[in-house]
């Protein structure tokens, strides 16, 4: 299976330009060893404009604001998770002989064979 290659926008451009220039899609696809597909959808954003550096620059920062904001709404949510369940031990009601340390485990067991 190929591996998922990364272009640049300027190369995005290049190939753009010289399909626009005139070579032909077959030459270009074989020199650069990518599909015509994909060399019609980076024609496609060329022509719309989307393959100039300040465009993915926005667009970057755009997807960049929305993951922040999901995160923050997640951090808040979370904080009013700690908040209600710190309120809930707080009138929990513990038995007087309870142990209330968090950390405990087994009673330690006498060694074997016992003291002579």
């Amino acid at each position: 299976m190929p591996k998922h290659r990364s272009h640049s926008a300027a190369f995005k451009r290049q190939v753009a330009e010289e399909f626009i220039a005139g070579e032909a899609l077959h030459a270009l696809s074989k020199r650069h060893d990518i599909s015509r597909q994909l060399i019609r959808i980076w024609v496609g954003k060329f022509e719309a404009g989307a393959l100039d550096d300040d465009v993915q620059a926005a667009d970057l920062l755009q997807e960049y604001e929305a993951k922040i904001a999901a995160l923050e709404r997640m951090v808040g949510r979370q904080a009013l998770e700690i908040e209600m369940l710190k309120g809930a031990l707080k009138q929990a009601p513990r038995p007087k002989s309870a142990n209330t340390s968090v950390v405990t485990g087994p009673v330690a067991s006498p060694p074997a064979g016992g003291a002579n």
